[in-house]
């Protein structure tokens, strides 16, 4: 390789990797979070009406409550097909970073002629302008998939906090 060469690779590799020491994950505002999240069976969560709700852990700590939803698709077959918007109440697992978001949801599952739920996963965009607190200005996604054998939902995604 040309000396020339074999130096602006250097150069160039060096600023990236710069780039990346000076501006880490969350540093700009971008977060990956993951956890999980269980039924509320004892109805801890009441800060707001809810028609399903499910308790936090994780990267995110509090309450996720379904707010309106209606359903888009029910075959026969055990497709369904399901939207509707839901609200976060609660912090970041740091516990000091802390407020709400709501989302719009598209959940899609199969379920069994028994009614019992094969599998299921849902994608919440978060709403433009829903933030309250420390999630003023939020904007991302959170996307959720169903242990339905241990009735455990699993969340995974990315937002920005402005």
């Amino acid at each position: 390789m040309k000396n020339w060469i074999r130096r602006t690779v250097l150069i160039v590799t060096g600023v990236t990797a710069m780039a990346a020491v000076a501006s880490p994950a969350g540093a700009a505002g971008n977060t990956q979070i993951s956890g999980s999240a269980v039924f509320d069976a004892n109805g801890d969560c009441t800060e707001i009406p809810s028609l399903f709700t499910i308790k936090m852990s994780g990267d995110l700590v509090g309450c996720w409550y379904t707010t309106a939803y209606d359903v888009v698709q029910e075959t026969p077959s055990g497709v369904y097909m399901e939207r509707g918007t839901e609200t976060f109440v609660g912090c970041l697992a740091d516990g000091t970073t802390c407020g709400t978001f709501s989302t719009t949801y598209k959940f899609t599952a199969k379920f069994a002629p028994s009614g019992a739920e094969i599998h299921g996963r849902c994608q919440h965009p978060i709403v433009a302008g829903s933030g309250t607190g420390d999630f003023e200005g939020i904007s991302g996604r959170v996307d959720f998939k169903d242990d339905v054998t241990n009735g455990v939902y699993y969340y995974r995604g990315h937002f920005k906090l402005n």
